[in-house]
């Protein structure tokens, strides 16, 4: 006669179907119940009135952007709690600030923000053939604001196609020192669609420095200022009205009081 050992271990008992797959969807519903908590937890937690956004810090040396300006601009524009602001968007809307050129964005905890701006710094008009004049900043950039806000009234005033900005704004700073070595100030700079240039100068003069590279231009506009001394000094120093550069050799000159020269002048070399 076998005897069952009363230690070794019971064979499993299986369950009906119906009762394992009312445990299994038990399971199921327990943990999507604990994920739905979790959830709404979380989406109350995010837009909880403890995290609401309480005071923005501006930073940057700022002259234009008043608190008004980033009240009517700005704060419009930034959506969500300290947990939730989407940093790129705000970013946005800080730049969209009509003198902002770039804002940095960071959070402070729990509820604070960080702003820093930076403005545009006018150096010069850009003309436009429609509409109102815009605004270069130092880096060569267009931007537009109210005119009036301006106090500088003495910046040049550049000329040229469309995203050429830079270019126009680059070849004015080199033309500034060549100029005045005559003790004349570049007034307006322009560059026409097929590539010239043309500058105006603060006692009237036009000058037509034509076309080339900066280097071709700037040696050009220096030969001009070498020479033309001595070509108005034989005119009793008359002044300059016009000059066209765009000779091989030389520059046709309009005197102040006298017609423009029919032929090219050719510098005198020194030996």
């Amino acid at each position: 006669m076998t005897t069952r050992d009363s230690s070794a271990p019971s064979d499993p008992v299986m369950l009906p179907l119906d009762v394992q797959l009312m445990r299994s969807g038990s399971s199921v519903l327990v943990w999507l119940l604990v994920l739905g908590l979790l959830l709404v937890g979380g989406h109350w937690l995010m837009n909880s009135p403890w995290f609401a956004l309480k005071q923005i810090h501006v930073e940057g040396e700022v002259e234009h952007s008043t608190a008004d300006a980033i009240r009517h601009h700005a704060l419009p524009r930034l959506h969500g709690s300290y947990l939730t602001l989407n940093l790129v968007e705000a970013r946005a809307a800080f730049e969209s600030i009509p003198w902002v050129r770039r804002a940095e964005i960071r959070r402070v905890w729990p509820h604070d923000l960080i702003v820093r701006l930076e403005e545009h710094q006018p150096v010069a008009y850009w003309k436009r053939d429609v509409g109102e004049d815009l605004l270069v900043n130092s880096f060569g950039e267009v931007f537009e604001v109210n005119l009036g806000d301006v106090e500088d009234e003495t910046m040049p005033v550049l000329r040229g196609p469309r995203d050429t900005s830079a270019r126009v704004l680059a070849m004015w700073k080199r033309l500034v020192p060549v100029f005045a070595a005559m003790r004349s100030r570049v007034d307006r700079l322009e560059l026409s669609d097929r590539g010239s240039w043309r500058a105006h100068l603060d006692r009237g003069a036009v000058i037509e420095l034509g076309r080339g590279d900066a280097d071709e231009v700037v040696e050009r506009a220096q030969r001009f200022i070498a020479s033309v001394g001595q070509v108005s000094r034989r005119f009793e120093g008359r002044a300059i009205e016009y000059a066209d550069l765009r000779y091989g050799e030389g520059f046709a000159l309009k005197l102040a009081g006298m017609g423009t020269t029919s032929r090219p002048v050719t510098p005198v070399r020194k030996h």
